[in-house]
């Protein structure tokens, strides 16, 4: 009788062991993951902070950067340095990088303002070329005694994405002799052409493709994209 007495003690008794350890796991399993979610919260609430500064920090970066271009530009224009001048371009300078800064050092790409600006300034010598050689075809057109001109609107879609990819190419198109952009709407370009051969060098696409290449636009992909985008993640990998 004793023997059956212990025998059942040591089976509630182990039974009870074995609800507490199931119970314990239990509690220490609900422990982790709560932790394990406060952690992410808190992971989660870091980068928002994170990102919130860098973005604030980049904006105020390129709002100085704008309002620098922009009052060097009026000193150089305007060619006054007195404080009255220098204080309405001041003025002016603020409220215009107020408003544009966002417009003129937009990039949704990966990459960064140095390899943008490498790729403009090797962009500016191609662009001059074809202004001069566009001058003299026009300059051909208007002294040839047929005067052979057969004006025309062109309209294309463009696969540049960004704004400051296309008030690029726009200016471009106007700034080549012959062309002159009329209005950009829903993404496609209304340009008033000279004649079929200027809207014929229009539609080959090779100016919106180098712009593109200027600001690393997805639907161009080149081989320097490649490798700057690489040099750019190596960059970021060494100061991780």
């Amino acid at each position: 009788m004793e023997v059956t007495l212990f025998i059942h003690a040591a089976d509630d008794a182990f039974r009870i062991l074995e609800n507490a350890k199931v119970q314990a796991v239990g509690l220490l399993d609900t422990a982790t993951r709560l932790t394990s979610e406060t952690r992410w919260m808190e992971e989660k609430k870091v980068q928002g902070i994170l990102k919130g500064a860098q973005a604030t920090r980049s904006g105020f970066q390129n709002f100085v950067a704008t309002f620098v271009m922009l009052m060097g530009f009026w000193a150089l224009l305007s060619g006054k340095f007195d404080t009255f001048h220098l204080s309405l371009g001041v003025i002016c300078s603020v409220i215009v990088a107020y408003l544009s800064h966002d417009l003129l050092f937009a990039n949704v790409r990966v990459g960064d303002g140095r390899v943008i600006a490498q790729r403009f300034i090797r962009y500016i010598p191609w662009l001059l070329y074809e202004i001069v050689t566009a001058n003299f075809y026009v300059a051909y057109l208007a002294l040839s005694p047929k005067m052979p001109i057969d004006p025309q609107i062109i309209r294309f879609k463009t696969k540049l994405e960004s704004d400051i990819s296309w008030v690029t190419l726009a200016n471009s198109i106007t700034l080549t002799p012959g062309t002159i952009t009329i209005d950009i709407a829903d993404r496609e370009f209304m340009v008033h052409a000279l004649d079929r051969k200027v809207a014929g060098d229009l539609d080959t696409g090779e100016m919106e493709d180098r712009v593109a290449h200027i600001f690393m636009e997805a639907d161009h992909i080149y081989i320097q994209d490649v490798l700057d985008v690489s040099r750019i993640f190596a960059e970021l990998k060494r100061g991780m």
